[in-house]
């Protein structure tokens, strides 16, 4: 008797329109019929929207995630620079100041590129992208409330859905409010964020509390919106990065990220005790107090374009679910709802889609149906989380009060070697492309330990550190003309 499970298309629902949500969707699209369900009604264009509230500070993809966009979804990336992206060279379009207070030189032989907008236009871009695969459905204003199943395998989501309707005697519908409803799945994938319920709804089936754990700097962030000052508007102007500084609590930072529509997004931030404010007189002149002024002094005559915005959900949080020893069939969690890491370091969307890449390789070797496929997706999906856990967690470890426990000797050792490979790819090219073939999540940190930045840092040659940001002065110009 044939197996119905292999002659009918398996079934997934995945939770939360975010990136990782949509991403995991593409890659499900492959292998199954997708339900995604989303608590928000979604704009039809780059607009904000509720459920993502840190939209409205700078974000960026990592070159490791510009390639795995590019292989989940081809010709993404082109179509989100046809709409106003930009692909920035680093360090050649960069304007960069590490956290030791190094300067980065602006050297253009490596291959690393940023993809850089708003977040909205990404948001908006993946959105038209996934939505309109054929076995991908959308459930808007709809929340999970639990899972269905048991321990041992989930079968499905019990959810609630706003502003239902019904059929009324005279033939049209009717708003009747909340209606709830269990949906059926062969897979259920949690992409809802930091605010994931899934450690109480595993919990509630019966398996054991997942460990977690915290590394929290304090950082706050603040965000205005400016219209490109002097005539930066009508060529590329680089991205600025000035890098908190952990040794020197409290640390402060900021960026200028010029975006699409003539449009200059500046996020800044600060540790305890150093918080920028939602002050609109005082955002300048926290600008002017960083450890350079330079973002001060470019944006201190320009137009701002709305109110500051803050946000202090910044922590550095993980889920060890990989570790768990009982774990359910047809449940698999991703994105942050895994790991929300420090958004200073820009990671989180390049995670997002490689986690996605991850589960599709996985299935294609795989039945979604099979036995053990859920654990071995969770796993596979996790993978790219720990290079960039442990580089943030390697930063803000350091700050006073982050952790319950202060840093190891080795975390210690190991931040002090990356301080050395910083100061050495400062200066020399080799060494740069393995330090960005790490910071951008293309290659295992063992890639420090590589000729290419061991015989520079240990044997030079050592050109001298810069002493100030690498602006030229035809730039500052564009910046005030």
């Amino acid at each position: 008797m044939a197996d119905p499970l292999a002659t009918r298309r398996p079934t997934a629902v995945v939770i939360g329109a975010s990136v990782s949500g949509l991403c995991a969707a593409a890659a499900l699209a492959e292998y199954a019929d997708v339900t995604l369900l989303e608590r928000d009604t979604l704009p039809e264009g780059p607009e904000p929207r509720r459920g993502v509230p840190q939209a409205r500070h700078a974000h960026l993809v990592w070159s490791g995630g510009v390639a795995a966009f590019d292989e989940l979804l081809p010709g993404l990336v082109a179509e989100s620079v046809a709409r106003g992206a930009r692909l920035v060279h680093i360090m050649g379009d960069m304007v960069s100041r590490a956290p030791n207070e190094i300067w980065f030189r602006r050297f253009t032989a490596t291959h690393h590129r940023n993809l850089v907008c708003s977040r909205d236009l990404l948001d908006a871009v993946i959105r038209d992208r996934v939505l309109a695969h054929e076995h991908v459905t959308l459930r808007r204003n709809t929340t999970a409330l639990s899972l269905a199943g048991d321990a041992t395998r989930v079968t499905g989501v019990h959810i609630r859905t706003d502003a239902c309707t019904h059929d009324h005697e005279d033939g049209n519908e009717r708003d009747r409010g909340h209606c709830e409803e269990t949906l059926t799945a062969d897979l259920v994938v949690d992409a809802s964020g930091r605010g994931s319920r899934a450690p109480v709804w595993l919990a509630a089936l019966g398996l054991p509390q997942v460990a977690e754990r915290e590394v929290n700097a304090g950082v706050a962030y603040a965000t205005r919106l400016y219209r490109a000052p002097g005539a930066t508007a009508d060529g590329p102007f680089p991205l600025v990065n000035v890098q908190a500084n952990p040794a020197k609590a409290p640390g402060r930072g900021g960026i200028i990220l010029p975006v699409e529509n003539g449009r200059w997004i500046v996020t800044l931030s600060g540790t305890r005790g150093g918080e920028p404010t939602g002050d609109s007189e005082a955002f300048a002149d926290f600008a002017l107090s960083l450890g350079d002024p330079v973002i001060g002094e470019l944006i201190k005559d320009a137009e701002p374009l709305g109110d500051v915005v803050t946000t202090r959900s910044t922590a550095n949080h993980r889920r060890y679910y990989e570790k768990m020893s009982h774990w359910p069939d047809g449940f698999t969690v991703v994105g942050d709802a895994v790991a929300g890491y420090n958004p200073v370091y820009g990671h989180g969307i390049t995670v997002a889609v490689q986690s996605a890449l991850a589960v599709r390789d996985a299935l294609r070797s795989t039945r979604l149906t099979a036995p053990g496929v859920a654990q071995r997706l969770q796993r596979a999906s996790t993978r790219p989380v720990a290079a960039a856990w442990d580089l943030a967690v390697g930063q803000d470890a350091l700050y006073p009060g982050a952790a319950d426990t202060p840093p190891t000797r080795l975390e210690r050792s190991l931040s002090r070697f990356v301080d050395r490979a910083v100061a050495t790819g400062a200066r020399n090219p080799r060494a740069l492309g393995a330090l960005l073939d790490v910071m951008s999540l293309e290659k295992p940190a063992t890639r420090l330990f590589s000729p290419d930045m061991l015989i520079p840092m240990l044997f030079g040659p050592r050109r001298p550190h810069l002493q100030g940001p690498p602006l030229t002065e035809a730039e500052r110009e564009t910046a005030t003309s």
